[in-house]
């Protein structure tokens, strides 16, 4: 009994000092707050993601320091009565969210800030483009068929103000203003001025129109690049007037170089090398520039492949250096002196009949008939010859020779590079004025 009496008082002896080291070991927290750690507080990087807890800071008696007795004992009363919270304080830990959306919302900004310093360009390339470009309204007179009253139409394009031997002029395409008569067509600036042609030419074939302005002064001309530089993939922008929205600035890229043989509205545009791009191009961007990164015109918008009659992503452009070529001959001659083979060509030329021909592959252009007495015969070129090269220039397809030699200068001699019967041959002549000129 004794003994027992004994333990029981050693136990009561060892009571205060086990509680007091079990306080000391867990510490006393007030509250707990996510915080970064101290690596992360260290890289200045917030706590990523919700589920990740950051190590708690206690803000009690540090575990790591020593405790008096008198400490240890006080630690152990004070554990001894549970405290009280109040309503306010008892809730769970705050989450640092704001912290982490902010964050965000500032990645968000310098991303974007990063984004708008290259966007910037494209304002700059309007800015700097927009004086140059005009907005044209052309009334017709359309010839509904007999019996039936004439009836008067207002057609919308746009076209761009270039320099053509010192003087203003306006390159847009001929189905904008033709037939209109020169006093119904209205030409206007983006600033609201009007300006009014004195004198206008146009070519069928090309589907170039230039207007001479009265007005020559206070007149921005556009800045024209070089449309033999550019190549598929090019960014480019797209001004014009789709349904009489002047000066709406699409962009995309170019999409494809050299297409010929398009069946357009009108069967008159005989020489092709149109450009492809997806900018939005609808009905009214006809005349208006196609632009580069360099704010220069690379050529001007004429034409859309749709089904609705709306943008679909494939839209036709003369390239720049082909429609002032035709424009300046416009200017000095009246019209577009074109050179002239003599051949009547095979558009259905495909590798089964260049493999029979002893080609490997379909380029060239394959003669299927000859005129008599024309630079072709001259030259002795013979039904089923192709012709690879001419002049220099590597012949794609049939389309590409006709455009090729048209736009050679007339009485120029030449030579052509042709395969006949799987041989090649040189062959030279001299090219004469097309006879329906």
């Amino acid at each position: 009994m004794l003994r027992d009496l004994c333990q029981v008082k050693r136990l009561f002896v060892l009571v205060p000092s086990v509680l007091a080291l079990l306080v000391a070991g867990s510490g006393v927290q007030a509250q707990i707050t996510l915080r970064p750690s101290q690596d992360q507080a260290a890289t200045g990087n917030p706590t990523q993601g919700s589920s990740r807890r950051p190590r708690p800071v206690s803000r009690g008696v540090s575990p790591a320091a020593p405790l008096s007795g008198s400490a240890l004992q006080g630690s152990a009363s004070r554990s001894l009565t549970p405290p009280v919270l109040s309503r306010s304080e008892f809730r769970e830990p705050v989450r640092t969210v704001s912290v982490d959306r902010e964050y965000e919302f500032q990645q968000l900004q310098e991303e974007a800030d990063a984004l708008e310093r290259q966007l910037g360009l494209v304002r700059r390339i309007v800015k700097f483009a927009s004086p140059s470009i005009v907005h044209i309204e052309a009334t017709k007179k359309a010839d509904p068929g007999k019996g039936f009253a004439s009836s008067r139409i207002e057609e919308a394009g746009a076209g761009v103000i270039v320099n053509l031997r010192g003087i203003p002029h306006v390159l847009t395409n001929r189905h904008v203003i033709y037939p209109a008569d020169i006093s119904s067509i209205r030409i206007e600036l983006n600033d609201g001025r009007q300006l009014r042609a004195t004198n206008i030419w146009t070519d069928p074939s090309t589907d170039v129109a230039v207007m001479r302005l009265s007005q020559r002064s206070e007149l921005v001309a556009a800045r024209l690049g070089n449309s033999d530089h550019m190549e598929i993939g090019d960014f480019v922008l797209a001004v014009g007037s789709p349904f009489g929205l002047s000066h709406s600035v699409t962009y995309g890229i170019l999409s494809a170089k050299g297409r010929r043989n398009l069946e357009l509205g009108s069967k008159e545009i005989e020489i092709q090398d149109f450009f492809q791009t997806d900018a939005a191009i609808n009905p009214g961007n006809s005349g208006g520039p196609l632009l580069n990164l360099r704010g220069q015109v690379v050529a001007i918008n004429t034409a859309i492949a749709s089904n609705s009659g709306g943008n679909e992503g494939i839209g036709f452009s003369i390239p720049i250096n082909l429609a002032v070529l035709v424009a300046e001959q416009l200017i000095s001659r009246g019209k577009l002196l074109r050179s002239y083979l003599g051949v009547q060509l095979e558009n259905a030329f495909d590798v089964a009949t260049a493999n029979r021909l002893g080609l490997s592959s379909a380029e060239g252009a394959l003669v299927k008939s000859i005129i008599p007495n024309s630079p072709a015969y001259r030259a002795g070129i013979r039904v089923g010859d192709v012709i690879v090269e001419f002049n220099g220039v590597k012949i794609e397809n049939d389309g590409h020779l006709v455009k090729t030699v048209g736009l050679t200068p007339v009485g120029q001699q030449v030579s052509m590079l042709i395969y006949r019967d799987g041989s090649p041959s040189r062959l030279s002549t001299v090219l004469d004025s097309s006879p329906d000129q």
